[in-house]
C-alpha cells in the first residue's frame, strides 16, 4: 500500500497563526509547553509577564487548554528566560492561570535537560514561579528521567475546620499551602473512592467542597495578593500499594482532576502531616495518584513563613514525552479561542 503524503509539500493554511507546543506527562498529567508563536513576553517579573498574558494573550491559554485542541482536563506552561540566568515559568490551566506546579516543574526539569536549554551535566536548575523561586534538580539514569525540587515554604493556615453541604452533611478539612492552597479532605467519611470509577462523585464533591470551603474562609497570603485564592480539593484515603504511605486525589481549576498526587498538593500534605507530628525531618512519604503514578515529598527543612510555622519539603517523580505539536488557528474559525463540554 503507498502512502499518499509520502511526498507532499503542503505546510498548512497560510494565514493561520502558528503555535509550536512539546507536550509531556507527569505521571499521567499533561503538560503542555508552548516553545513558539508567541511575541516577547514585557515584564521584569514572573508575576508581570503573567499578567500581561493574561490581558493580552488569555485567547492562546484557551485555544491551546480547551477543545478541539484541548481538553478540560489539559494543563500547559510558558516558559521564558529570566534576568539571572533562571527560568521564569508560569501555568495555564481550564479556568486561568496557577501559582505552582509540582508535575509541570518535574517535567520541565527533564524539558529542559534534554533539549539543551541547560548542560547536560546541570546539576541545579532554577524556576521562577508566580510563588516563589523553586530549586530543581534533574535524575540522570542513562538520560534525564525524572526530577526533584525544593518548594517554597509549606504551612497549614487551617486544621479541624468543618462545613455543611446540603445532601451529604459536615465536612472536616484543613487548609494548607504547597505553592497554592488546598482543601485537604478525607475520602472515606464521604463514601468516595480514590478509584477513576469514582471520577463523577470526585470532580463534584471537589468543586462543592472548594466553593463552600473558600467561601466560609477567605484566602490572605502573608505576602503577596494574587496568591490569596483557594485552588483546589484534595481528597486522602488508604494507598493501594502497602509500600506507600496513601493515595490523594486533587480537583483543582474548574473541576480538573489531576492525574498525578499534584506537586503542590503533596508538599501542602507534607506541612500538614509535619504540624500534626505525623512526619519529621528527613522522612518521606510516597504518595499514589488515581491512576498508581507516585510522587515522594520528603520534610527537609523546618522553618517559618509570614507569621506560620512552616517546611522546606522537596518533591520528586517522573516525567516523559508525548508529543511535538504544530497547531494551527485560523482566523476565521468561529471556534479559535476553544470552547469546553464536560
Amino acid at each position: 500500500m503507498s502512502n499518499p503524503f509520502a511526498s507532499w509539500s503542503w505546510s498548512g493554511p497560510e494565514q493561520a497563526q502558528r503555535l509550536e507546543t512539546i507536550d509531556m506527562h507527569t505521571g499521567g498529567e499533561p503538560l503542555r509547553v508552548i516553545t513558539a508563536g508567541l511575541p516577547p513576553l514585557p515584564g521584569a517579573t514572573v508575576l508581570e509577564k503573567r499578567q500581561w498574558f493574561r490581558e493580552n494573550l488569555d485567547h492562546v491559554r484557551t485555544a491551546l487548554m480547551w477543545e478541539p485542541r484541548g481538553h478540560a482536563d489539559m494543563y500547559g506552561a510558558v516558559l521564558d528566560r529570566a534576568a539571572d540566568d533562571a527560568f521564569d515559568v508560569f501555568f495555564l490551566h481550564n479556568e486561568g492561570y496557577s501559582t505552582m506546579c509540582g508535575h509541570a516543574i518535574i517535567a520541565l526539569t527533564r524539558l529542559v535537560v534534554e533539549t539543551g536549554l541547560v548542560a547536560a551535566d546541570c546539576a541545579e536548575i532554577v524556576f521562577n514561579v508566580p510563588a516563589g523561586r523553586i530549586v530543581a534538580h534533574p535524575r540522570i539514569e542513562q538520560g534525564v528521567i525524572g526530577a526533584r525540587f525544593r518548594n517554597v515554604p509549606c504551612y497549614v493556615a487551617l486544621d479541624g475546620g468543618a462545613i455543611a453541604l446540603p445532601e451529604i452533611g459536615e465536612v472536616r478539612f484543613a487548609i494548607a499551602f504547597g505553592g497554592a492552597y488546598y482543601a485537604i479532605v478525607e475520602a472515606g467519611p464521604l463514601g468516595l473512592d480514590l478509584t477513576v470509577a469514582d471520577h463523577g462523585r470526585l470532580i463534584d464533591l471537589g468543586r462543592r467542597i472548594k466553593l463552600a470551603v473558600a467561601s466560609a474562609h477567605p484566602i490572605v497570603h502573608p505576602e503577596e495578593p494574587d496568591l490569596s485564592f483557594l485552588y483546589g480539593t484534595i481528597f486522602t484515603g488508604p494507598a493501594e500499594n502497602g509500600r506507600h504511605h496513601s493515595r490523594n486525589v486533587c480537583i483543582f481549576a474548574d473541576g480538573e482532576l489531576d492525574r498525578s498526587p499534584t506537586g503542590s498538593g503533596v508538599s501542602a500534605r507534607a506541612a500538614l502531616h509535619a504540624a500534626r507530628g505525623e512526619l519529621r525531618r528527613g522522612e518521606t512519604m510516597t504518595i499514589e495518584s488515581i491512576v498508581g503514578s507516585t510522587m515522594t515529598a520528603t520534610l527537609v527543612e523546618e522553618t517559618a513563613f509570614g507569621g506560620y510555622p512552616a517546611v522546606i519539603a522537596e518533591v520528586g517523580g517522573t516525567a516523559h514525552f508525548t508529543g511535538r505539536h504544530s497547531f494551527w488557528i485560523e482566523p476565521d474559525d468561529p471556534l479559535r479561542a476553544g470552547f469546553l463540554i464536560r
